[in-house]
C-alpha cells in the first residue's frame, strides 16, 4: 500500500498561498528568499522518494507551466514521473508525459491510488484537495517546511473544520537560515 504525503511550504501563521511569486497574491514569492541549498537538497529527497506526484487543478497548472522547460535532477524526476490531476474541468496534458485526470469520487480515485504498490504518493501545494484528504482521513504524512515569516493574510494550509485533527511529530530538524523541516503522522484514535 501506498503512503499519501502532503508536503508545503507555509509561514508561521499557516499561509502557504504563492510561495513561489504566482500572481495575484501581496506577498507573492515569500519563500524565495528563505530557500536554500538545505532546503532544495530536502526537497529533492522527498520528490526523489515518490513515485506519484498528486495535484489538484490550480497547481497542476503552476508545475506545467514551469517544469516541463526546465532543466536538472530535479525537473527530470517530476516531468518523468507519474502524475495525477483533480480537476472537474479540462486541462491542459498533451506536453507533458504521464497526467491522468481524476474528474469524479476524487476521494474513491484517491484511495484506489494508495491500494498500489510502490513509492509515495506526493500532494504539492493543492490546498483544497489536501484538505479534502485530510479531512477524509486518507492522509499519511504532513511534511511542513515552516518558514519564519508572518504574513497576515493569504490561504492557510489548515482546513476549516469543527474537527480536531491530532497530529504526530516524526521528525523535526532546522536548516541554517531557521526553516524548520517537521514531518507529522495523523494520530491513531
Amino acid at each position: 500500500m501506498r503512503k499519501l504525503i502532503i508536503t508545503e511550504f507555509i509561514s508561521l501563521d499557516g499561509v502557504m498561498e504563492a510561495p513561489g511569486g504566482e500572481a495575484g497574491y501581496a506577498h507573492a514569492g515569500w519563500v524565495g528568499a528563505l530557500f536554500s541549498d538545505e532546503l532544495g537538497a530536502y526537497k529533492f529527497e522527498e520528490q526523489n522518494a515518490a513515485d506519484i506526484l498528486l495535484l489538484g487543478r490550480v497547481t497542476y497548472e503552476g508545475f506545467y507551466g514551469a517544469w516541463p522547460h526546465r532543466e536538472g535532477p530535479m525537473a527530470e524526476k517530476i516531468n518523468t514521473m507519474t502524475k495525477y490531476v483533480v480537476s472537474s474541468s479540462a486541462v491542459e496534458t498533451s506536453d507533458w508525459q504521464d497526467v491522468t485526470v481524476i474528474g469524479e469520487d476524487v476521494l474513491d480515485g484517491v484511495a484506489v491510488l494508495k491500494e498500489g504498490e510502490g513509492g509515495p504518493i506526493l500532494i504539492a501545494g493543492s490546498r483544497t484537495l489536501a484538505q479534502s484528504l485530510l479531512t477524509a482521513g486518507l492522509v499519511d504524512q504532513v511534511n511542513l517546511q515552516l518558514f519564519p515569516v508572518i504574513l497576515g493574510s493569504g490561504a492557510r494550509f489548515y482546513p476549516e473544520s469543527p474537527d480536531k485533527l491530532a497530529l504526530e511529530l516524526v521528525s523535526s530538524r532546522e536548516v541554517p537560515n531557521g526553516v524548520l523541516l517537521q514531518s507529522y503522522r495523523p494520530k491513531a484514535g
